[in-house]
């Protein structure tokens, strides 16, 4: 998009506002980039948490220094500052990422008559943390019943998340990916620790319930030619530590914490395998679409996916890897052990090219050029 088309059509500013602390939301980063490279000016907001690292980027950021930094307190702090934000700031475009941020950004759109465009990362009334927390996926099922039917200009990461929306609301939320951008060529960084003779599972991503990571290393002991590596940080890292320590796994099972994106780029091509073993724990986790799938694709590593609709779909059509069949330890490491004596290489550079970010930019600029 040209920015004599970005002037024609008014929109000008855009404000993009999430509740992470920026540095690690490659999603969010991407969109930013590319509305950037097609000519708005683009300002995005997040929190600041304790530990949270300076970064640069090619657009501007602003980070809120958050009182209370988790629970009902900290979405109640962070929704009313952004809205107050928001209401004073100049901007054409607002641009909510999930459900947590859309209330402010949705109020003020309606006050000031503004154009508000929703990015759903996620089925987020319907996260497994709210599983057994009724009253409070409660609240947020009602939010999402009073502002998404009225949302005109809408986007998901996955087609069942789209069309599960369609039929609620009878919506019609767009699909963007959550892609990489290409890779050339792959710039192999180093572990911190012997990998000689073994081979190298991996998982990046949040250390969340359900994300198959018990299942892991309850599988590790029959795997002892294996070491796996955790990426990311997350509610169950600490109950992790006691289950690797109670099953004396400590020496085969890292756990490397958060990583910058640029770093764990030179890690992830390390890996012989990527895994993604999400539980289905409710619609958000059956629809799952998860990013590192295709950061490993990217890596050109082969993935093991769960049995479930979306990462089912992309590995049948592009055999970069395999559908788990069997989720208890024993079985599941014997798949994994014939997995490792597979070549993917061919596959996995044919769906490199196809399945990155470049690809749907124009899809995505079109969302805001034909703002409704």
């Amino acid at each position: 998009m040209s920015l004599y088309c970005n002037k024609q059509s008014g929109l000008k500013k855009i404000i993009v506002s999430v509740t992470n602390d920026l540095t690690s939301d490659q999603r969010v980063d991407k969109v930013c980039n590319t509305l950037h490279n097609g000519g708005y000016e683009v300002l995005l907001i997040g929190k600041k948490n304790k530990n949270s690292k300076a970064f640069h980027r090619n657009y501007a950021t602003k980070r809120f220094n958050q009182f209370f930094q988790k629970g009902v307190l900290f979405y109640a702090e962070f929704n009313l500052r952004l809205f107050f934000f928001l209401l004073f700031s100049k901007k054409t475009i607002l641009l909510a990422n999930d459900l947590d941020t859309l209330m402010p950004n949705y109020l003020v759109a309606k006050l000031q008559r503004k154009k508000v465009v929703f990015d759903s990362h996620e089925l987020f009334s319907e996260i497994p943390e709210l599983v057994h927390r009724p009253f409070v996926k409660k609240i947020w099922t009602l939010l999402e019943n009073w502002m998404l039917p009225n949302l005109k200009n809408t986007y998901t990461v996955c087609d069942s998340i789209a069309l599960y929306y369609a039929n609620k609301y009878a919506s019609k939320f767009k699909v963007i990916r959550n892609l990489p951008i290409y890779k050339n060529s792959q710039f192999r960084g180093e572990f911190l620790f012997n990998t000689s003779e073994k081979k190298v599972i991996l998982y990046q991503g949040a250390v969340n319930v359900g994300r198959g990571l018990e299942l892991m290393i309850d599988t590790l002991a029959f795997l002892p030619n294996c070491i796996f590596v955790v990426i990311g940080t997350g509610d169950i890292l600490k109950e992790l530590k006691t289950l690797i320590i109670n099953k004396n796994l400590g020496d085969r099972i890292k756990l490397l914490g958060q990583i910058s994106p640029q770093k764990l780029h030179t890690i992830t091509p390390l890996a012989h395998l990527g895994i993604s073993l999400e539980e289905d724990l409710g619609l958000n986790y059956r629809f799952a679409l998860p990013n590192k799938i295709f950061d490993y694709i990217q890596a050109e590593v082969p993935v093991l996916v769960s049995d479930l609709p979306e990462m089912k779909k992309i590995v049948s059509d592009y055999k970069v890897g395999e559908v788990v069949f069997n989720r208890t330890p024993k079985t599941l490491a014997q798949q994994i052990e014939k997995i490792l004596k597979k070549n993917f290489a061919t596959a996995l550079k044919t769906a490199k090219k196809d399945l990155i970010w470049e690809h749907q930019e124009q899809d995505l600029r079109a969302i805001f050029e034909n703002i409704h």
